[in-house]
């Protein structure tokens, strides 16, 4: 019989002999280990291989190894083909073993070239399709969509079946079909069914995407495709429209703001006030100045700094308004050629003050964050800066009406111009009527400056841009007609933006400018006449 001792010796022995079988002949390298090689050979379509085994592999590692060949942080050394991965803190490790080493001075980093960094964008987003956050996975369908990497295909029939979030599904859902439009071997009724899901995304992106259909396609694709791109272009042109509506609103809003002020004093009084943009400039200085004071002594306001600039802008430019009235304009009321004179040199003083002040060049007025960003409503781009300011001008707009038809100080007003020696004659103080009035109209150019100090430059040419824009909008509308001011701004904006892409934008306003000429000497109170001194004249 064998003995327990001679059995526990063939056991060691074969123990021993399986042990130095392992040494000599070490386990076979998964795919991860076999792709890092190709990222030392430092070459273009190695380097790509290379990225989608390692995100084919499954490794741990993989989303870090690709992200960091973006960012210029995974090195190679060309005489040990070692690669190495540096993470965001600085620590270094070697790929292959894991250990943390130090890098070679002669290490460089994995180049790039255009189809790299398309290849990083696509497997990126093949890697976060699963991911537990809803953005990256909207990232990550939005990348594969634009790569349409063929690859991908299956990861994203999984990630369709799996997600619960409406707006990943829809994006994911374009993504294959952005895919399956342009792949080789996809079914004809497949590619139809894909050309009709990206017709219906109906931007720029779906729109060269669908002229990629392939030349040896079916005719019936060809006849869908054909199909598709002229409805995503009546689409497109339908939105392009509504995009010139909008700009043309934004402009309009700001001309109302530069402009209103402008109607009162001109309807009342009958001045032509060609200081009144530098009303506007003094605004946006104002606005400057909170600013800063905000930035040095109390940063955490900042968002408030324009609820700060507009009062003070208006009271300030009211300010300047009422001592131009007393100082100068009253001793020149019915001579209009040396009143634009006056005010003309006037203008020139002021913009020469401001540059003494705070220097020529232009001043930076910086954006509360309420006020940053854009968002898109189905074709259009809407910029909250310009949004607030379209709601900021019609409020201004409604505050106005209020104070003329519910205030004493408006019946007033409204006394004066319909009839000046009347309303004189039944106890009105029509030199202090006049004051308040070109405080008035001088204020809200003030408050004015501080919204177009989020869209223009500050400086001391800020108000001459306006005046000539501002006289027109008047006269157009109606001298000292409100609802008047309103329609000619918004009308002029619109126009003006429809104009510009055939015109451009010098021939553009000289076009403007020809229409109201021949319109005015067609109607020459305007769109809306109303009696005034001026008129009356």
């Amino acid at each position: 019989m064998i003995s327990i001792r001679a059995i526990a010796r063939k056991l060691a022995a074969a123990s021993a002999l399986l042990v130095a079988l392992l040494c000599a002949h070490p386990a076979a390298a998964g795919p991860f280990e076999d792709a890092l090689p190709k990222l030392a050979a430092d070459s273009f379509a190695d380097t790509a291989d290379a990225i989608t085994a390692i995100a084919a592999s499954g490794h741990a590692d993989a989303e870090a190894v690709i992200s960091g060949i973006a960012a210029g942080r995974v090195l190679f050394d060309p005489a040990t083909k070692n690669v190495y991965l540096r993470a965001a803190d600085g620590s270094v490790k070697n790929l292959a073993t894991g250990a943390s080493e130090s890098v070679p001075a002669s290490a460089r980093a994995v180049r790039q070239n255009n189809r790299i960094r398309t290849t990083i964008d696509a497997t990126l987003g093949t890697l976060r399709l699963m991911s537990p956050d809803p953005q990256k996975r909207l990232a990550a369908a939005g990348a594969v969509f634009k790569s349409r990497d063929a690859s991908s295909l299956k990861l994203l029939d999984e990630a369709l079946a799996k997600e619960t979030d409406p707006r990943v599904k829809k994006v994911l859902a374009e993504a294959r079909a952005a895919i399956l439009i342009v792949a080789a071997n996809a079914s004809e009724k497949d590619r139809i069914a894909a050309i009709q899901m990206i017709a219906a995304k109906g931007d720029n992106d779906a729109l060269s995407l669908l002229r990629a259909v392939p030349a040896n396609a079916s005719s019936d694709v060809k006849a869908a495709a054909a199909s598709a791109i002229s409805a995503v272009e009546r689409s497109l042109a339908l939105w392009e429209v509504s995009q010139n509506v909008w700009y043309g609103l934004s402009l309009g809003s700001v001309l109302l703001l530069a402009a209103i002020g402008l109607a009162i004093t001109f309807g009342v009084m009958g001045v032509i006030n060609m200081a009144h943009g530098e009303m506007v400039m003094i605004g946006a200085y104002v606005t400057f100045v909170v600013q800063e004071v905000i930035r040095q002594n109390y940063p955490g306001l900042f968002d408030y700094s324009l609820a700060i600039a507009l009062p003070l802008a208006f009271l300030i430019a009211g300010f300047v308004g009422v001592l131009i009235e007393r100082g100068i304009i009253r001793f020149l009321y019915g001579r209009p050629l040396e009143t634009l004179l006056a005010t003309w040199g006037l203008s020139l003083i002021l913009q020469q003050a401001i540059r003494t002040a705070f220097g020529s060049s232009n001043r930076e007025v910086g954006a509360p964050s309420w006020m940053s960003g854009a968002f898109e409503l189905g074709g259009l781009s809407i910029t909250y800066n310009r949004l607030w300011i379209i709601v900021f001008s019609m409020a201004v707009f409604a505050t106005l009406l209020f104070v003329l038809r519910f205030t004493r100080f408006g019946l007033e007003m409204r006394a004066v111009t319909q009839n000046r020696r009347m309303a004189s004659s039944m106890g009105i103080k029509t030199s202090y009527v006049d004051a308040l009035t070109f405080g008035l109209g001088s204020g809200i150019a003030g408050i004015a400056g501080v919204a177009i100090s989020q869209i223009d430059n500050v400086s001391p040419n800020l108000g001459q841009g306006y005046i000539i824009d501002s006289f027109l909008v008047v006269v157009f509308g109606g001298v000292g007609n409100l609802f008047g001011t309103l329609i000619a701004a918004l009308s002029l904006g619109i126009a003006n933006k429809f104009l510009e892409p055939f015109a451009g934008a010098v021939l553009g306003k000289i076009l403007i400018l020809v229409l109201i000429i021949v319109f005015i000497q067609k109607k020459p109170r305007g769109l809306f006449a109303l009696k005034g001194r001026a008129v009356e004249a």
